[in-house]
């Protein structure tokens, strides 16, 4: 990450978070974090990190509304089934954001996987632009808020934080390893004829 920012400065932080943000998996998170740890060291404005980050977000996943709004339910009912998508299914995730679309949009923000379909996912379902839109900005705020705040105060302690972090990811990767082989030889064994 850093060596594209070195490379591409604003406008890697800007053309990743918004890919990103309509539905191209990239490290959006990522950048952000990285482009203001840079900021921190001095090497980059952390407003203008912020600024470009979020203007990215509110775009990107604008796009990906438009995208879902114009062409997404044609292309469920055509290609849905190969990712377990139906027509039924597609109704119960209309009837849920119906319900909670706003929460959704804001929260979807966090969620990786969630946060590439946010916008698609509204505009698929028909959420109206203009309510889309507040939630999605107040999502953007709060996740580039966040990220950017927290990589710049780490400043130039980011790599041992990494390191931290890394090492307790191994050590949790391992234990959700262990439990998924053990549950799935539980039910082996359950479904298995005697």
């Amino acid at each position: 990450m850093l060596e594209l920012i070195d490379r591409f400065g604003y406008l890697g932080i800007g053309a990743i978070v918004f890919v990103e943000s309509f539905g191209i998996p990239a490290p959006g998170e990522t950048v952000i974090i990285a482009g203001a740890a840079y900021a921190g060291r001095g090497h980059l404005s952390i407003v203008a990190v912020a600024l470009i980050a979020f203007v990215a977000a509110v775009t990107g996943d604008s796009l990906g509304y438009w995208i879902g709004r114009r062409g997404g339910r044609p292309l469920v009912h055509r290609f849905g089934h190969y990712v377990r998508l139906t027509p039924e299914r597609l109704d119960k995730v209309e009837g849920f954001m119906t319900r909670q679309g706003p929460k959704v949009v804001v929260v979807a923000r966090f969620v990786e996987g969630l946060r590439q379909l946010n916008g698609v996912v509204a505009g698929l379902t028909e959420m109206p632009f203009p309510r889309f839109l507040a939630w999605n900005i107040l999502g953007a705020a709060l996740w580039v808020g966040v990220w950017s705040t927290a990589a710049y105060l780490a400043g130039d302690h980011i790599e041992q934080i990494a390191a931290t972090l890394s090492r307790y990811l191994v050590i949790a990767v391992a234990v959700a390893a262990v439990a998924l082989f053990l549950f799935f030889r539980h039910r082996l064994r359950r479904s298995t004829p005697k």
